[in-house]
């Protein structure tokens, strides 16, 4: 469990609705500096790993376990607010 993290449900899904390739992972949601608050019975926000994407760049399962981890990093920063510009700037995008 990351500390800070509330109302977040992780999951797995083969590969994004438009069917490519390019995306590894996808948060949905809203970014804790865009919130108020959640209110009883809010959707929790969603971090999605794409499996197949990450299986396609992954020579091993060494380099899976880094691409994932570099994904997950990736979308809970913008869970907290963080853009791409700035993940990229950090060395994260």
């Amino acid at each position: 469990m990351v500390d800070g993290l509330d109302n977040v449900v992780f999951v797995v899904e083969d590969r994004p609705e438009d069917g490519s390739l390019d995306l590894l992972g996808l948060y949905d949601g809203v970014a804790l500096t865009e919130r108020d608050s959640y209110g009883f019975g809010e959707m929790p926000d969603r971090i999605v790993l794409y499996r197949e994407p990450l299986l396609a760049i992954s020579a091993d399962e060494d380099e899976l376990r880094d691409e994932i981890h570099i994904t997950l990093v990736h979308e809970i920063a913008h869970y907290y607010g963080i853009d791409d510009d700035r993940l990229h700037e950090l060395g994260w995008a």
